[in-house]
């Protein structure tokens, strides 16, 4: 399952994802939907009148809204950059990772990234590889961490279930990279990684398939994202998890002045979503009535 569109559009100035009414199945809890759709369990508590809290019961409905704007092409059509139009492209502090098809948007995904203290790392890179059901061999580093925490130190973790890789990989060039699947699903659309990029295992496997070594990429860092979209301006604000900057009143003052939608933009609506951080692109137009 992903969250792109049924078929594919422009990337530049468009939306992934939509609004939809979902059905609680058994064993779900909110942080859990919110990793599967890429959405945080908190904005799905608030825009169905829940506590954080509070108890989901199975065929409960819930509104979802996990549309996100698809990041501009322009970084990566600047000479140089090794991405043409096509690749994997990925947001670090909007925790989505797009797969861009001769310019249009083919499918989107929520992943997991590195943590705070282990950052996952930006730039281009080249898909050198794919395996399934690779064996992990332990980093140094986190056999020392596992050390530091009293647990067992494993240097090498066989497939199977318990194998945190999950089934497929994908082999990047940046250094101890890879894209992967997990065995914790809710992990997903957080900052919990040793650096790696994670998926859900449906949305590693339907990755794997499109994928060929040799498809370029770029992570980039982008915790605002401004477009119109359809006669619409959006907004979407991300936390500056990785205290780079980027998320503040003036950079959002500047892109609105490069796209000339300053006029267009309802300010006071604008400066909500930017100072709640949902993480959704939300609607922010200037009413002319």
């Amino acid at each position: 399952m992903h969250s792109g569109p049924a078929s594919a559009e422009p990337a530049q100035g468009m939306l992934s994802g939509q609004r939809f009414q979902y059905t609680v199945q058994p064993g779900d809890f909110l942080l859990k939907i919110g990793a599967r759709f890429g959405v945080s369990a908190r904005v799905i508590a608030t825009d169905n009148g829940l506590r954080y809290e509070g108890y989901i019961y199975p065929d409960q409905k819930l509104w979802i809204d996990n549309r996100h704007i698809v990041p501009v092409l322009q970084h990566m059509n600047e000479q140089g950059n090794g991405l043409q139009g096509d690749g994997l492209y990925i947001n670090l502090p909007q925790r989505m990772l797009y797969l861009i098809r001769g310019g249009h948007l083919q499918a989107a995904y929520p992943v997991g990234l590195g943590k705070p203290s282990w950052p996952t790392p930006m730039g281009c890179f080249k898909v050198t590889g794919k395996e399934q059901d690779k064996e992990w061999r332990v980093p140094l580093s986190i056999q020392q961490e596992m050390a530091e925490a009293g647990q067992e130190v494993k240097k090498l973790v066989p497939p199977g279930p318990d194998n945190p890789l999950g089934r497929h990989w994908l082999e990047l060039s940046l250094p101890a990279i890879g894209i992967h699947g997990t065995t914790a699903p809710s992990s997903i659309y957080r900052f919990q990684s040793h650096g790696c990029i994670r998926l859900h295992p449906e949305d590693i496997e339907a990755l794997y398939a499109q994928v060929e070594p040799g498809l370029s990429g770029q992570i980039v860092y982008e915790p605002l994202l401004l477009a119109e979209i359809d006669g619409r301006v959006y907004l979407e604000a991300h936390e500056d998890i990785y205290d780079k900057g980027g998320a503040d009143f003036e950079t959002l003052q500047r892109m609105a002045a490069e796209r000339g939608l300053t006029d267009r933009i309802d300010w006071s609506r604008a400066y909500e979503v930017l100072t709640g951080f949902e993480g959704v692109a939300r609607d922010v137009t200037l009413s002319r009535e």
